[in-house]
């Protein structure tokens, strides 16, 4: 039974884990491709071990941050250490057409699994490498996640305040937008370029030069003799530019002015203050200079408004305004994702109902969808060995025994 999904007939052999690798192969998982996860009852993803849980309890198959990066997947529990394991492992990869990691440089050399060998065996095939920053230089062999790559790709040195230490985004921006991101592109383009040549590909992406194409202007800025600083929710166009406080505690509202027109409409939805008719204000360059007074003229007002209806009020006025929401706020209260039905819920074995980000574009003719919940670990040890492989069940139960397989 075909999935009419664009990605459908392409296999890929998963090594990834964490956030980066996983959410590269997810997209891939979720357009059709048959992604079989590789891990060890010994060695499981690290972000099976991390919360949220469901109810609280801990488990390799109760991390709701496990499940929303792997659904539509296969989970098989493979020692590639064991040499039958290892012998398991190049079987899959003989069979897939995408082999994915983002371990430290030698990790896949060491356990005989590197591009060479591959390619040995499979030479077509396009594979992947992600390391954290590339597999050449002076740090090659340092090991890192989210918020180290943030720092050293100078994401982390420009977000906060000038006065204030670095703060970053709140989240392991490079694991979740550029590293993956970018690695799907490269991916989708070798796949494009075998279709047409027939020649596989091998990958390297170094996730710290991924996130530097993060701070672009910054680093063209440095290129001109200027020196950036962190300046929070500072603009060098608009102003105001900011988060403003609203009734309620820990209630605010983004509002950015950008022009003469869009001044004009911010007052007189805020009725016309005794300060907006200040002939220094009416400039755009006046408002920048004197920007933190202006930032407690506007909050002094905004803290009587409800922050939806005065974004609404904003925007309908043709203010860019939104209403700064929570985790809570995003999944329960917002009115233009509900409406697009963005949220999925899926069933999960083990969780039960399990909230899953949907597919943030849609395809007129060969969207995605969510195909399955995340898997459990090692859920299609035994399908893959046996019906993909072609294992006996006799043989496939020697290795379970002896826990190269499980």
């Amino acid at each position: 039974m075909t999935t009419g999904l664009p990605l459908e007939g392409v296999r890929v052999a998963d090594f990834t884990w964490v956030g980066a690798g996983p959410f590269l192969t997810k997209p891939l998982a979720d357009h059709g491709a048959d992604v079989i996860k590789i891990e060890s009852r010994t060695r499981t993803d690290p972000i099976r071990s991390m919360a949220p849980f469901r109810d609280g309890r801990p488990g390799v198959d109760r991390s709701g941050y496990f499940a929303n990066r792997n659904s539509s997947k296969r989970s098989i529990c493979v020692d590639v250490k064991h040499p039958a394991g290892r012998r398991i492992a190049l079987d899959l990869i003989v069979r897939s057409d995408v082999v994915a990691n983002n371990f430290t440089p030698g990790t896949m050399k060491r356990l005989g699994l590197d591009y060479e060998t591959v390619r040995a065996i499979r030479p077509d095939i396009i594979y992947l490498e992600m390391p954290m920053q590339g597999t050449e230089g002076p740090y090659r062999d340092f090991r890192g996640y989210g918020l180290t790559i943030a720092a050293a790709g100078g994401l982390l040195g420009l977000s906060g305040y000038r006065d204030r230490p670095p703060v970053g985004t709140g989240t392991n921006y490079p694991d979740h937008v550029p590293n993956p991101l970018h690695a799907a592109v490269a991916v989708l383009a070798a796949l494009r370029n075998r279709r047409r040549t027939g020649r596989g590909e091998y990958i390297e992406l170094a996730q710290l030069e991924s996130t530097v194409n993060a701070i672009g202007p910054a680093i063209v800025a440095g290129a001109a003799g200027a020196h950036p600083e962190r300046s929070g929710n500072d603009d060098p166009v608009a102003a105001p530019h900011g988060v403003y406080p609203c009734s309620g505690d820990d209630t605010w509202c983004a509002i950015g002015v950008f022009d003469d027109a869009q001044w004009h409409a911010l007052t007189a939805v805020l009725n016309a203050p005794p300060w907006a008719a200040l002939g220094d204000l009416a400039q755009a360059l006046d408002r920048r200079e004197r920007r933190r007074e202006l930032d407690e003229l506007i909050a002094a007002e905004t803290k009587a408004w409800d922050a939806d209806d005065l974004a609404t009020a904003l925007t309908s006025a043709g203010v860019p305004a939104a209403p700064v929401r929570d985790a809570d706020g995003v999944l329960n209260h917002d009115p233009q994702l509900a409406a697009r039905e963005h949220w999925v819920w899926l069933d999960h074995p083990v969780m039960g109902p399990s909230v899953y980000d949907g597919i943030p574009y849609r395809m007129s003719r060969t969207s995605g969808r969510l195909r399955a919940p995340a898997p459990l670990l090692g859920a299609d040890s035994h399908d893959v060995c046996t019906r993909l492989l072609g294992m006996d069940d006799k043989t496939y139960s020697e290795l379970a025994r002896e826990g190269v397989v499980g």
